[in-house]
């Protein structure tokens, strides 16, 4: 298994200014879910963030329209929020390759080094087993 380690601090505040657009797979329209609670919490500090849940296309999230897939977005993607489980994550990191997306953040419990590793390969900033909505109260 590679070895990855998450960017630090400092990067990751970085990552976190630099971000404008979020494609969060895994959106669930249910309140009690994290994916839910964490689309809401970016959208109120400003992020454009586009749900995919194939599931769901067509259907809106907190006023956004859910895609299927990572390859329906049509603009540019910054970060793929990942909330889905580790063996799905390499997937969805392929996905996020093709649309050419600036990072892949796998969140809490999400760890798939070798996904991680893929992106790094392709010029990507990987994160793994964190949470936006932790680290950005925590940066800032």
């Amino acid at each position: 298994m590679p070895q990855f380690e998450n960017p630090d601090d400092a990067a990751l505040k970085s990552l976190l200014e630099t971000t404008r657009t979020i494609a969060l797979v895994g959106a669930s329209p249910k309140p009690d879910r994290p994916s839910n609670r964490v689309m809401k919490f970016l959208l109120d500090r400003g992020y454009h963030v586009i749900p995919v849940n194939p599931g769901q296309a067509g259907g809106e999230i907190h006023g956004q329209t859910v895609v299927a897939s990572l390859a329906d977005i049509s603009e540019p993607v910054d970060m793929v929020d990942i909330f889905r489980n580790s063996d799905d994550a390499a997937g969805v990191v392929d996905e996020a390759i093709a649309i050419k997306a600036k990072s892949v953040w796998m969140q809490l419990g999400v760890l798939n080094p070798d996904a991680a590793s893929r992106a790094i390969d392709h010029g990507m900033v990987a994160v793994m087993n964190r949470c936006p909505a932790i680290e950005i109260p925590r940066l800032f």
